[in-house]
């Protein structure tokens, strides 16, 4: 089942604001906490929103506890902990990519999605231009914090595969009430790895900066973009949606060089040019696989 215009355009538009997010995330990382940033993130996700929209019908607690669990903590929360074991922002984002991957095998074990050829063509030019813009980065990388945002990366595919699943009726009754579920954990693990001094900072540390990143996360990133996103993982196959998270890296380093003038290199401009090439062979598969049949 190929993607709709209307829904591709959507499924861009939302990989753009993510490209831009980590831009977004670098404003407020200027003078908050990350785990700090990340709880009021995930706090006015779901505060007061939860008490004027109810429950999503036909979805448990344990499910919105999974959900907010693992996207909260398994996600966001992991790769705070990659960052501050030495992981760039940028690199960060080019590994938690390889969900979309993770996705797509995980739907074929467990949802018996099908994987064509061309999904694997499209795949490989994907991985290429991933490793390729890995390989020209300056940026920092170290093997305990690419471990840990890869397991970021399996949090946000075992994320798909619930909304996949349960198939939430109201998008945005999910994420507000998951997010509910975000809260303590992260609450944990801003105690655990920073102790009270951000608690203690918080009022001294919330500048207008500070205060536009954690409206931007929480409103435009998390509500508007994972309703859409999850929505189309809800009505389509996932090797027709995940490969799209891909062009994240692409339009962050694109919005970095438009916004901020950071020059890319002829590298980074065949690497993007091969992603845009695997997406572009994913959303055509079906178009694709019809002519080979031919």
């Amino acid at each position: 089942m190929p993607l709709s215009k209307r829904d591709l355009m959507a499924g861009l538009v939302v990989t753009i604001i993510w490209g831009a997010n980590f831009s977004v995330i670098g404003l407020g990382l200027q003078s908050l906490d990350p785990f700090m940033l990340t709880l009021l993130r995930f706090t006015f996700c779901a505060l007061p929103l939860v008490l004027f929209i109810p429950k999503p019908r036909g979805v448990s607690y344990t499910t919105l506890a999974a959900y907010g669990v693992l996207f909260g903590a398994g996600l966001w929360g992991v790769v705070n902990v990659a960052m501050q074991h030495g992981l760039s922002a940028g690199m960060s984002s080019v590994f938690l990519q390889f969900s979309a991957f993770f996705t797509i095998i995980m739907s074929r074990l467990f949802l018996q999605e099908p994987i064509s050829r061309v999904h694997g063509a499209g795949m490989l030019f994907c991985v290429v231009g991933l490793l390729m813009i890995l390989h020209v980065s300056e940026q920092v990388s170290t093997t305990l914090g690419i471990l840990l945002v890869l397991v970021a990366a399996l949090s946000w595919s075992l994320c798909n595969l619930i909304v996949k699943v349960n198939r939430p009726e109201d998008m945005v009754a999910f994420i507000v009430w998951s997010s509910l579920f975000s809260i303590p954990i992260l609450l944990v693990m801003t105690l655990y790895f920073e102790g009270v001094e951000p608690f203690c900072d918080l009022l001294g540390d919330l500048t207008w900066g500070a205060g536009f990143s954690i409206v931007f996360q929480c409103y435009i990133t998390t509500l508007v973009g994972y309703r859409v996103w999850n929505n189309l993982m809800k009505k389509y196959p996932a090797s027709v949606v995940a490969p799209l998270s891909l062009m994240v890296p692409v339009s962050g380093l694109l919005t970095s060089w438009w916004f901020f003038g950071e020059q890319l290199s002829p590298g980074q401009g065949v690497a993007i040019g091969l992603v845009f090439v695997g997406i572009a062979i994913f959303v055509n598969s079906a178009g694709i696989m019809g002519r080979l049949g031919r």
